[in-house]
């Protein structure tokens, strides 16, 4: 029989699981961490911040990754964002630009000499903080910001000088600088979500498309053309971003714990940036890729082309105006 203390020990220890000693509290929230693309550097994202959140939040919150659109398409990936249905969503700016406008500004052409340079930029202390802001007003929390990789023109034929972009339909992410930009080459900017750009290249619908390194190797379009044609004039800037909806469920301690994480891993992120697209570059050539690359009196025409991009397409909105002004201010610091 038990004595009169056995049962009240176990009347105690049951008071406190009920009340929520860390025990009880194991997964009491689900992290779900979207992105459209697969073994890249969104990838990486969802990997490193599932890794450092569960351990620092002892597991109370459960991260799990939901790779190649599986909570829906990149749109309604950020609507839940705002609705809170999605707790956290990774993908490259543009695509936020219909929250807010100055997402766009990333996409502006010629901005950026190399990675680092990219690096350096995006992590300047005062402009990472603005960046980490944009969206807070419509529901997102943007928690961190890194480098995808430079973008790389891809069509159905070589794409071997810039008249080769004549009268031809290039898919874009539909931001105003990227069809500037197809304006200014002479081709025609068509919109397209990213899974629909090898149909579309296949029915016709598009001659070519711009991208990071790693999707053409991750969804296999070698198997349409064999062909890269390597600019370095667009960086392809990410974003990492949480539901505020979901941040407010959390205690405090969670919720510094998610944007802490969020913002420790940029540098790292960028770093791995620079070694995933060297990887994939090689794996394209592998694969029985080539590389192309333009002249270098073309590549000085492009320059001249783009330059005028950043100011024509921000110049009716004073706050994107003023945005991308910081933004090529601390990019043209020595």
């Amino acid at each position: 029989m038990p004595t009169k203390r056995t049962v009240l020990k176990a009347a105690a220890a049951a008071a406190l699981v009920a009340c929520g000693t860390p025990a009880a509290r194991a997964n009491d929230f689900t992290m779900k961490i979207g992105f459209a693309t697969m073994n890249d550097i969104q990838h990486q994202w969802g990997t490193w911040m599932k890794e450092g959140i569960e351990s620092r939040s002892s597991g109370r919150i459960k991260v799990e990754l939901y790779p190649r659109n599986q909570l829906g398409t990149i749109a309604s990936q950020i609507e839940g964002l705002q609705l809170g249905t999605v707790e956290a969503f990774t993908s490259p700016a543009d695509f936020f630009g219909g929250i807010d406008p100055r997402f766009g500004v990333f996409s502006i052409p010629v901005l950026f000499k190399d990675m680092p340079h990219a690096e350096r930029v995006l992590l300047d202390p005062e402009l990472n903080k603005e960046i980490l802001s944009l969206g807070s007003n419509r529901n997102v929390q943007v928690v961190s910001v890194y480098t995808f990789a430079f973008a790389n023109y891809f069509g159905k034929q070589p794409i071997r000088s810039l008249d080769d972009f004549k009268g031809k339909k290039f898919r874009v992410n539909a931001t105003p600088a990227e069809r500037a930009k197809m304006r200014q080459l002479g081709g025609t900017a068509v919109p397209m979500h990213l899974s629909e750009v090898i149909p579309g290249l296949q029915q016709g619908v598009i001659d070519g498309t711009q991208s990071a390194t790693a999707v053409y190797v991750n969804l296999k379009f070698n198997e349409i053309s064999k062909t890269l044609t390597e600019s370095n004039d667009t960086m392809v800037v990410s974003v990492g971003a949480v539901s505020r909806a979901f941040l407010n469920r959390l205690p405090p301690e969670l919720r510094q714990i998610v944007i802490d994480e969020g913002a420790k891993v940029q540098a790292r992120m960028m770093a791995r940036s620079r070694e995933l697209d060297e990887q994939m570059r090689k794996r394209w050539v592998e694969n029985g890729g080539e590389w192309l690359r333009f002249s270098e009196a073309d590549q000085a025409r492009m320059r001249q082309l783009l330059g005028g991009i950043g100011e024509e397409v921000t110049k009716d909105n004073a706050a994107v105006n003023a945005f991308y002004k910081r933004l090529l201010s601390i990019a043209q610091k020595p």
